[in-house]
């Protein structure tokens, strides 16, 4: 790939959303840190919306507090005075600490406000969700109801899935929803799956090291909803290799290669072991037969989508819809909100657990960005904000200096022991959580800047 291949115009849609997104997310975090600080009479010198280093984009100061916008979007922060933090402030350290300082205040306080961030974003993903289950509801293809069956790449194939399999239960028990299936094994949690197979129950082991491999070829789609190959909606563009071989919009595909496609995945399966090479398809447009032959290009996208949309879905599945009151929006909410935790939880287990590639597993704000939509959608762009949200919260718990959770830490062990730890100490476990997060955010944006090129 490179930066000639990459369409900037989606790219940019999916920067904006992702800067909107973040800015909610960090704002409010902030906004934690900044009230309780300010409810136990702490000074908070600056509050920052992204980070300044050499100049602001915008700044004023209102009372003892300066307000800004800084030009680097990795986060924000507060400056509260005697706290010690990512300004690393050594000449105000010297002095007698002061009434309106942090490290004036009780322990309990100090406690307070620096996981104040992580309860507004813990808050912020749950509200969201709520909203989103209130507003849009749910819907979902429900396991047993999947009509055609999974669609099952070449990966899952080697552990014995087949296409066509209906699946019956994981690890023996039915799961209604068939992406917690997907997540669960993604996520090594689920160790095997049983498929009704043209009417024969069959077994399938789900081997140790599949989440790793999965990760390894980034194959979230391992396993899908098959869907019937009911004609092509639409060409990516005029360049495409369908535009450039004749295939129009509404034409349907009987056969590739003579093999006839009832399923969208046979005709993809088709294509894909035909990259970098000539195909033979045989088209129905409007009562008449067409033949044409497409150059596969070396990704295996000839730039066609099936002719699928909600209205085809409704007719083809049984959709299950629920529509939440605002009460029963609430305990749902907090169902997501844990799954969502749990979710991420393990993929945390996973990839320090050793199971997978760090190197293939992490990740900058590019692939952070490119988790938004190219088009702009509300839905998928609140749920990606609760998601992050929710996402920043675990993470700024984890136990690391320089992180919320690596202060509160710190604070509970003097709660417990009733001995602070110095202002020195204090000073070098900053330093050095600072480095090692510093260190990894550079490590991620030159992993994503080499796969930009790769």
């Amino acid at each position: 790939m490179t930066l000639l291949a990459i369409n900037w115009g989606d790219a940019g849609i999916q920067a904006l959303q992702f800067i909107l997104s973040f800015s909610i997310i960090v704002t409010l975090h902030e906004l934690g840190h900044f009230l309780t600080a300010r409810w136990f009479k702490c000074r908070v010198e600056k509050f920052y919306l992204f980070f300044n280093p050499w100049f602001s984009l915008w700044k004023k100061k209102i009372g003892e507090t300066e307000y800004g916008l800084g030009w680097v979007p990795f986060g924000g922060y507060v400056k509260i005075s005697g706290m010690i933090d990512e300004s690393m402030d050594k000449e105000q350290m010297k002095l007698p600490p002061q009434p309106y300082e942090f490290r004036a205040k009780p322990a309990w306080q100090r406690l307070i406000i620096m996981l104040a961030g992580i309860i507004v974003n813990l808050i912020l993903g749950f509200l969201i969700y709520a909203m989103m289950l209130w507003h849009w509801g749910e819907e979902y293809i429900p396991t047993n109801k999947m009509t055609y069956g999974i669609a099952a790449d070449s990966l899952s194939q080697s552990i014995g899935l087949r296409s066509g399999d209906k699946i019956i239960a994981a690890d023996g028990e039915y799961v209604d929803k068939f992406e917690k299936i997907r997540m669960n094994v993604l996520l090594n949690s689920t160790k095997s799956l049983t498929v009704d197979r043209n009417g024969e129950k069959v077994n399938i082991t789900i081997p140790e090291d599949f989440s790793s491999k999965l990760i390894h070829f980034k194959d979230v789609g391992y396993i899908g909803l098959r869907m019937p190959f009911l004609g092509i909606d639409s060409l990516a563009s005029d360049t495409s290799a369908a535009a450039k071989a004749g295939i129009k919009a509404n034409d349907k595909v009987l056969s590739v290669n003579g093999k006839p496609v009832t399923y969208f995945d046979e005709f993809r399966s088709v294509v894909i072991a035909n990259k970098k090479k000539p195909v033979n398809m045989v088209l129905l447009r409007g009562a008449d037969t067409v033949q044409v032959t497409v150059n596969i290009p070396g990704s295996g996208m000839i730039g066609i989508a099936n002719k699928i949309n909600e209205k085809v879905l409704d007719s083809l599945f049984e959709v299950k819809k629920i529509d939440y009151s605002f009460g029963e929006s609430i305990p749902a909410a907090f169902r997501k909100s844990y799954e969502t935790l749990e979710s991420y939880w393990l993929q945390l287990k996973l990839i320090f657990g050793g199971k997978v590639n760090l190197n293939e597993s992490l990740g900058s704000v590019f692939s952070i960005g490119k988790m938004y939509s190219t088009t702009w959608d509300w839905f998928t762009f609140w749920e990606r904000t609760a998601f992050f949200s929710l996402v920043l919260a675990l993470m700024n718990l984890l136990p690391i200096p320089g992180l919320d959770g690596g202060h509160a830490l710190f604070t509970l062990i003097e709660m417990i022991s009733g001995r602070k730890p110095s202002d020195k100490f204090m000073e070098y476990a900053q330093m050095v959580g600072m480095v090692l997060l510093l260190g990894l955010m550079a490590y991620a944006l030159g992993l994503d800047i080499f796969r930009m090129f790769k």
